[in-house]
């Protein structure tokens, strides 16, 4: 099969990308001007650009306003452009649990005539977090909004210890250890299908409250 993924840059997507990454042949980005988009992962989406050119792959780019169901439209408008430029039968997600997504791509999928494939679909959390850590994953958070987070766990590479701290953040507030719920949002600064690492340059760090905030990059690069 020749499949494209649906990219966010994050954790989940590129791990799902590393599963079939014999098979994929273009990746799919959404720009989303709405930033609590329904559908979309927003937080620091330019990135994206680096990590196909370190994944050597090309990046179909979408846009939409982010309109809820409108989006949608959006969405089957930029895998219609895959499937015509790349010629994909089949869309991998990393969707994990969200069924409001999964559905909705799983029947644009449909309509064109080409699979949905959710290689993490019901993944274990914590068996996630600890493949992602074997295999030489570096991702940092770029957005929180829970408590137990705060600003030190903003643009730190998640390790073995912070995947501790998750489990006790688990039990003491019920977060979820892989951000389904949009406790965070992640990126991927190196993994083994990268030719080469990210390198964040200069950032900033806005917080509206102690629990939630955003990692702005000002520029990135390869290294």
């Amino acid at each position: 099969m020749k499949l494209g993924v649906l990219f966010t840059g994050g954790k989940d997507s590129l791990l799902a990308l590393y599963k079939k990454k014999d098979e994929v042949v273009c990746l799919l980005t959404m720009i989303s001007e709405n930033i609590d988009s329904y559908m979309f992962h927003t937080s620091s989406i330019e990135i994206t650009k680096l990590q196909a050119e370190s994944l050597n792959l090309p990046l179909v780019l979408g846009k939409t306003t982010g309109e809820k169901e409108k989006e949608l439209i959006d969405l089957k408008e930029l895998i219609k452009k895959a499937i015509k430029e790349y010629k994909i039968d089949g869309l991998v997600t990393g969707a994990l649990f969200s069924e409001y997504q999964s559905s909705r791509i799983d029947n644009i999928c449909k309509e064109l005539g080409i699979k949905c494939i959710n290689p993490l679909w019901h993944m274990d959390p914590e068996d996630e977090l600890n493949e992602l850590i074997k295999n030489k994953f570096e991702f940092i958070l770029t957005s929180i909004a829970a408590d137990g987070l705060d600003k030190s766990w903003m643009n730190k590479i998640i390790t073995e210890k912070e995947v501790i701290k998750l489990k006790e953040l688990n039990k003491k507030y019920g977060i979820n250890m892989i951000f389904e719920g949009g406790e965070a949002e992640t990126l991927v600064l190196n993994c083994p299908l990268f030719k080469k690492r990210i390198k964040i340059i200069d950032y900033e760090i806005k917080m509206e409250s102690e629990n939630c905030g955003k990692l702005l990059i000002k520029k990135a690069e390869l290294v």
